[in-house]
């Protein structure tokens, strides 16, 4: 209960939202500007509940950013021969080459997730990805990829609202799935599968940063602020990019005993 009041009070006002967002889109344009002259390459993983605020802060990391150097990968449902090819296989060609920043709106780990809580893979192809995802990963960062892995948490209550809203919402309904339908169902076993995936593929060279996503305003914020405080730049505003760290943290597991994570 102290730890859900203590959210509730990290609420930001519509105003004071504008605000910083326009400040951090400011600073995500340096950063951009320094990939480009550094010839870096930057991924970034969103994963999270269905209805975890993902396209809304993808969204508004981009929203001012050079469209050549920066692109969204949001893949579909896999075709007869993506199943019979190296589960990574469809992915690698998305990767980034110099210059660029690709975001992965839900990415590889579909597997450790959505698949595997609705029996789309196998149990020998789940225990396979989990075992050879972090080698994966590995090879990406000693290419020089910066790679970065956010988790969006929501409570119970606050996806059900969310999805309910979008069933409503004329304007919402692309975004309803039958996987989406079926979220709230499955609560315990998506608990699950997030819980396992945290604890099998947190590592030191890809570690997985968990966004605490019940209110949307703050935790897109935070989300920007983390990326910037990572990842360096030139003429880095270092006080506004420090992220709040009771929105924004590192995995560990006893964060799932004491209400940080959502049971």
């Amino acid at each position: 209960m102290n730890i859900k009041h203590k959210r509730d009070k990290k609420k930001i006002g519509k105003e004071a939202y504008k605000a910083t967002l326009t400040q951090l889109q400011i600073e995500l344009v340096k950063l951009q500007k320094h990939i480009i002259k550094h010839d870096e390459k930057v991924v970034i993983i969103f994963e999270g509940r269905d209805a975890g605020g993902k396209d809304g802060s993808i969204k508004r990391i981009i929203q001012h950013l050079s469209p050549r150097e920066t692109r969204v990968v949001a893949l579909g449902k896999p075709s007869d021969r993506d199943k019979s090819s190296w589960y990574f296989q469809r992915y690698a060609p998305h990767l980034p080459a110099a210059q660029e920043m690709v975001l992965f709106n839900r990415s590889w780990y579909n597997r450790a997730g959505v698949e595997r809580v609705m029996g789309y893979c196998s149990d020998q192809e789940y225990h396979e990805f989990l075992e050879t995802v972090p080698d994966f990963e590995l090879m990406l960062v000693r290419s020089g990829i910066k790679l970065l892995k956010y988790y969006l948490d929501i409570s119970r209550e606050e996806q059900k609202r969310r999805l309910e809203d979008r069933e409503r919402n004329p304007l919402k309904q692309w975004k309803t799935s039958p996987v989406d339908l079926e979220a709230v169902k499955h609560w315990e076993d998506y608990s699950l599968a997030r819980n396992i995936m945290l604890a099998r593929t947190h590592h030191l060279d890809a570690p997985w940063t968990v966004v605490r996503a019940d209110d949307k305003k703050t935790a897109r914020i935070n989300i920007i602020k983390d990326i910037l405080f990572r990842l360096d730049y030139k003429d880095k505003d270092e006080a506004l990019v420090l992220p709040d760290t009771d929105i924004v943290f590192n995995y560990a597991e006893s964060y799932l005993k004491n209400g940080m994570i959502a049971l």
